[in-house]
């Protein structure tokens, strides 16, 4: 009787899990909005910077990128993990 509960609860929760993943892959993609914006905003300052010091074009950029680098991984952590959600 009990081996015959726990079996119809695993297979609930089975579902349940799948159903869980697919909506937690589904909420990590909100995590693309934060890259998108912090992106934009480096790009807008480093266009502001570049306009206040021209001569300085080649040490902003370079600070950018590597800003802009830095903020992307973690759009690509949230992509990984959406992927690791739906493959379960």
């Amino acid at each position: 009787m009990l081996l015959h509960v726990l079996n119809s609860i695993l297979e609930f929760n089975d579902a349940f899990v799948s159903a869980l993943a697919l909506l937690g892959a589904g909420i990590a993609m909100i995590a693309g909005i934060g890259p998108g914006i912090g992106q934009g905003f480096a790009a807008g300052k480093a266009v502001e910077a570049v306009g206040r010091q021209p001569e300085a074009i080649g040490k902003i950029t370079v600070t950018m990128l590597v800003g802009q680098a830095m903020a992307e991984t973690t759009g690509l952590y949230a992509l990984i993990i959406a992927f690791v959600l739906i493959g379960q």
